[in-house]
């Protein structure tokens, strides 16, 4: 508890909260609409096996996962020790052992992890469908289907709290998101008829 107290803390002084939500909420988008294109791309193909479409759904996860944490955690690192640099110099004092010093070494992992952690999960809640039917559990329809359902259901969803951070109809902005992925799907669909 005391750990999360202070991270909470680093996340204040440095002005973070809402940079480490707008990386979750972005990669989580990609990685949504990544699923839903993955998976759309194979309910639109020939058959394949079950198998094939979970191995290219868990590799583009992986993918996006490790580029969601090493892409910010060297962007924001540089930004935090640029800075912190800045704020030495307006200070003319070394700041490394201060809480602005352990926030430029910390909150770059905070949003990394963020950053990371969002396609993630994401895609692991879209795909759980194919490893049910893949794990001989019945389902209400095609896992394939299914899947896509709860790639759209996220969608909104994202589009839902992104409405409540801007204090804006939570409806609307959930509809906005949900037309993205709808677009998204359309194209798809139409590039490979």
């Amino acid at each position: 508890m005391k750990h999360v107290r202070q991270l909470a803390f680093l996340l204040r002084i440095s002005h973070s909260s809402g940079i480490v939500r707008r990386y979750f909420i972005v990669n989580g988008f990609d990685g949504a609409l990544t699923m839903l294109g993955i998976i759309l791309g194979f309910a639109v193909s020939d058959p394949a096996p079950l198998q094939v479409v979970i191995g290219a759904c868990v590799g583009a996860t992986v993918a996006l996962a490790v580029s969601g944490v090493s892409s910010a955690l060297i962007s924001e690192s540089a930004e935090r020790q640029r800075s912190l640099a800045e704020l030495e110099q307006a200070m003319a004092r070394d700041l490394g052992d201060s809480a602005h010093g352990r926030a430029a070494r910390w909150v770059p992992w905070v949003v990394a992890l963020a950053n990371g952690a969002a396609p993630l999960l994401l895609a692991l809640l879209i795909i759980t469908p194919l490893w049910l039917a893949e794990a001989g559990l019945p389902l209400p329809a095609s896992p394939l289907v299914l899947s896509l359902l709860v790639a759209l259901i996220l969608m909104f969803l994202l589009g839902v709290y992104l409405g409540r951070i801007a204090g804006v109809s939570i409806w609307r902005s959930g509809l906005r998101t949900l037309l993205v992925a709808l677009v998204t799907a359309g194209l798809i669909l139409m590039l490979g008829s």
